[in-house]
């Protein structure tokens, strides 16, 4: 059987350089994967981002493609997982502190705003988040495609609302912690694991929260 194909979903502002993307990456590099690891550049139009996603899925046709999707990127990998089960089709998400209702969180961020690793400036708008509403879904999520990450003391979105969203998911929940998910190397075998069908968490040991 062959390895699955990982897509690093990365999050509003980032880039595949995120710190997180980057040590999935080398992961996969040391176990001679690496040509199994994608990670596009998304544009910061929702409607483009999505296509370009797509785009990648439609690359992989015929793969087992696993999602591993942050932040803004754990929202769109969850409307693509739903996408395809709708559709019939085999498609399951890591999600690592997902956003659940972006298009209310980003609109204290309107106006001129820059993607923090590529310095690209461009402004924030109400059609912006016109674009992410078109993505959200009230209906529940199959629980089964779904591996959830979260750390309690993330600065900048509930964890509790993912928690309560993908309720019947396997979840590790991590007292302590930040937005950018610390320590998340210690994560990476689970996501292995989860790509094939076990379920291997560590303990959830808690961790100091973030300065910031």
């Amino acid at each position: 059987m062959a390895d699955p194909v990982y897509i690093y979903v990365h999050g509003f502002n980032s880039s595949p350089a995120s710190w997180k993307a980057q040590l999935f990456e080398q992961a996969l590099q040391q176990q001679g994967k690496a040509e199994r690891f994608r990670c596009p550049a998304l544009s910061h139009w929702p409607e483009k981002a999505m296509e370009q996603l797509n785009t990648e899925l439609e690359q992989c046709a015929g793969e087992q493609v696993v999602l591993v999707g942050s932040s803004l990127g754990g929202y769109y990998s969850s409307f693509l997982v739903e996408a395809a089960a709708a559709r019939g089709e085999a498609l399951s998400a890591v999600l690592v502190n997902p956003a659940v209702r972006p298009y209310d969180l980003l609109r204290d961020w309107l106006g001129d705003t820059s993607n923090i690793y590529t310095n690209e400036q461009y402004e924030l708008t109400d059609e912006h988040l016109h674009q992410l509403l078109a993505l959200d879904s009230s209906a529940p999520v199959d629980p089964s495609r779904y591996l959830l990450l979260v750390q309690t003391a993330d600065e900048t979105l509930d964890y509790r609302q993912a928690v309560d969203k993908y309720r019947g998911s396997t979840q590790f929940v991590q007292p302590g912690g930040s937005h950018g998910f610390d320590r998340f190397e210690q994560l990476i075998p689970a996501i292995f694991a989860f790509a094939e069908g076990r379920i291997e968490l560590p303990e959830p040991t808690p961790l100091p929260a973030s300065a910031d």
